[in-house]
């Protein structure tokens, strides 16, 4: 078995056969095209040939649905695709791209699970980390000065959105970045603490391995998570009782 097969790459004919129950008016030319728009990049195999990942075909059906269901011009597919490849929702009518309303909660406390990469990482301009958190420029500015927030080169991830939400709910009662550095201090440590476990995993160099960190990781977190907030709500109701 190839390595392109055991990815499971398709060629255009396999393509084409996926979406013409779909879309009848589909063609092997139409498919080039919208390549050549830059609407989606195919692998190439040495000998030429294009190879789809199925992310590439669900990507060429979302085109097609646009074109097809809503009559809007690539111009403005792009626009969507954009949004999603950076984690936003595409915009609908006259809004623009928005933030995936998992993020903007900050209800309930965090499983495992919510330790779990996503897919397609979220991206965000400082606008749209601004508008998404209600955080003014200033706070923003502080809280990056302090190393509360930190960009992914040129953009902020849905992690600092979760920091920028946080703050800003905080802020309400008066507490300020400057008051928020011990977080990060504990924070820094913890997450020393959990490199110590996984180091040994991570070592072993073998999927297995890797896998075993990655669970150790997304559990130690979710454990460091709801450790903190059981002892800071013991302190507080001792606090209380005095």
């Amino acid at each position: 078995m190839t390595a392109v097969a055991s990815r499971g790459l398709m060629g255009i004919g396999d393509v084409l056969a996926v979406l013409r129950p779909d879309f009848d008016d589909v063609t092997i030319s139409k498919i080039r095209f919208l390549e050549s728009e830059g609407l989606v990049q195919p692998e190439r195999t040495s000998s030429g040939y294009r190879k789809f990942s199925h992310a590439d075909v669900e990507r060429l059906r979302y085109v097609l649905a646009c074109q097809r269901d809503q009559y809007l011009p690539l111009k403005v597919i792009r626009e969507h695709l954009e949004a999603i490849d950076r984690g936003l929702e595409p915009p609908t009518g006259i809004e623009g791209p928005r933030v995936p309303r998992a993020l903007v909660s900050t209800d309930g406390m965090p499983s495992s699970d919510a330790f779990r990469p996503a897919a397609s990482e979220v991206r965000l301009s400082r606008g749209e980390i601004l508008e998404a958190s209600g955080l003014d420029d200033a706070l923003l500015t502080q809280l990056e000065g302090y190393g509360l927030i930190t960009k992914r080169g040129s953009h902020y991830d849905g992690e600092a959105l979760t920091v920028a939400n946080t703050v800003a709910e905080m802020s309400a009662f008066g507490i300020e970045p400057r008051h928020l550095r011990t977080f990060k201090v504990a924070a820094d440590r913890e997450v020393g603490l959990v490199e110590q476990v996984v180091t040994p995993l991570l070592r072993q160099r073998d999927p297995e391995g890797q896998q075993r960190a990655d669970d150790a990781i997304r559990q130690l977190a979710s454990l460091s998570v709801r450790l903190h907030a059981a002892l800071v709500k013991a302190g507080l109701a001792s606090e209380l009782r005095r």
